[in-house]
């Protein structure tokens, strides 16, 4: 099983990785399904359905789907072009592509909340159409959004898991398990095993230049949410926090009266600054997810910035690290809410950060194997339960407290030596039976928790 660093870190748009960037990556697919197509067409439509369409108001599934369909990805994604696009198609009623022509498209009547209908394959499914002068489908597409920004259609989520069909690469590990033997009969760390992957597909210099974008792009998203205030989109009128918090810390500085426990805010600080960046639509990068998109890159904030000895020649072994990690969780569970709650996404991200924290830290691959399943394990049974659907509350904070869990994770793996009672593979397994047996108003579609129990507005 291989995937790749760049599968489990993309490049993106807030506020959801499942929601917004999965339809839009779906409609930029459905396009080029079309221009393989023999058929003149004349016009499109869509419809939502699941948790897309439960929460597609507050997730903006309903934009992105739309600016998809008018040729937008969300790794090249301009905000002011979108909206003058918007109006435009708002306007004329039509989406104007330069190699498919002009297509009738009027978001009030073309694009469906389908709240009656979910489709069999996942809880977020979307159907694309392409109809001809007639009004009459003559293309149509079944996608689903599986989290983490992956797409596939109904034809590949039957044939199962999203096969890799590339070249084999020197270390195939499916599970934990495999994972720690080939570590051990080969004498390399996750890291070493993650690179040889990379590079097998690959060159060193690509995966280089590629890791060293992602921090980049990961670190400017939190330097920006700490430069940032005021009241973040979608009406729950929630007030930006990260900037009046990491104010507050550094007037703190050099007063030597800071609690130890401050150390925890900083930690938060910058994960509230990642998901507050993400809720107003911001570029982000899905670690594992969008709305898990803090914790990660929190812990290497903070491994930067407050762990003696800490280099920056470290950031790509913590990314590897990691994504080694997430892509057991994806491949054994899920890191979708809709699919299996708030545990696979905060759950997968505190999993990925502390093994990445451990092993740039010196852990052992035992230790940092320990590490993922000390972080995972609290945070089973999570549900996801979004306030009016936004990735607003809880899910800012719970990437701080995410963050944190997974730095304890690490420290408490590093100062065992490895052994430990439960195998990381065993709390994949839970979680992903957890996640099955999780009522559905628990999983991203705002039917339940603190989503109907806190007022909306």
């Amino acid at each position: 099983m291989f995937l790749s660093v760049f599968d489990m870190f993309k490049v993106g748009i807030g506020p959801s990785s499942s929601h917004t960037m999965g339809p839009m990556v779906a409609a930029a697919r459905f396009l080029d399904m079309m221009r393989a197509s023999p058929f003149a067409f004349r016009g499109l439509r869509v419809s939502l359905h699941g948790s897309l369409a439960f929460t597609g108001v507050g997730h903006a599934t309903d934009r992105a789907a739309i600016l998809g369909l008018a040729g937008f990805r969300p790794d090249t994604y301009d905000s002011e072009k979108a909206e003058a696009v918007l109006a435009e198609i708002t306007r004329t009623g039509r989406i104007t592509l330069e190699d498919l022509g002009s297509l009738q498209f009027d978001p009030k009547a073309d694009l469906v909340f389908d709240y009656d209908h979910t489709l069999s394959g996942h809880a977020n499914g979307m159907v694309l159409m392409a109809t001809d002068g007639q009004g009459d489908v003559t293309l149509r597409q079944v996608f689903y959004s599986v989290g983490g920004g992956f797409v596939l259609t109904e034809e590949e989520l039957a044939q199962g898991k999203a096969t890799d069909d590339g070249a084999p690469v020197p270390y195939p590990f499916k599970s934990a398990v495999e994972m720690l033997d080939m570590a051990a009969s080969s004498g390399l760390t996750i890291a070493q095993m993650k690179r040889a992957n990379e590079v097998s597909r690959g060159c060193e210099q690509s995966l280089a230049r590629g890791t060293a974008r992602l921090w980049q792009v990961m670190n400017d998203c939190i330097n920006r949410g700490l430069e940032r205030d005021g009241i973040l989109p979608g009406g729950l009128k929630v007030r930006r926090r990260a900037k009046g918090i990491h104010d507050a810390l550094l007037a703190e500085r050099g007063l030597n009266q800071s609690a130890p426990h401050t150390i925890n805010d900083w930690m938060s600080v910058y994960a509230m600054a990642v998901n507050e960046e993400n809720a107003a639509g911001g570029q982000v990068v899905t670690a594992p997810t969008n709305g898990a998109a803090g914790v990660l890159p929190a812990v290497l904030r903070y491994y930067l910035d407050h762990v003696p000895g800490a280099s920056e020649r470290q950031i790509e072994d913590f990314l590897l690290t990691a994504a080694a990690i997430g892509g057991l969780v994806k491949y054994n569970a899920s890191i979708s809410g809709a699919e299996a709650g708030c545990q696979a996404e905060v759950g997968s991200a505190a999993a990925m950060a502390a093994a990445g924290l451990c092993a740039v830290m010196g852990g052992s691959v035992v230790q940092v194997e320990n590490a993922a399943e000390i972080a995972l394990e609290h945070h089973l049974g999570m549900t996801c339960d979004p306030v009016k659907g936004l990735v607003q509350v809880p899910c800012i904070e719970r990437n701080g407290l995410g963050a944190i869990k997974a730095v304890s994770a690490a420290s408490l793996a590093l100062r065992g030596d490895g052994r430990h009672f439960v195998p990381l593979d065993a709390v994949i397994e839970t979680m992903r039976q957890t996640g099955a047996d999780m009522h559905e108003n628990y999983k991203e579609t705002s039917l339940g928790g603190l989503a109907v129990n806190v007022p909306n507005c």
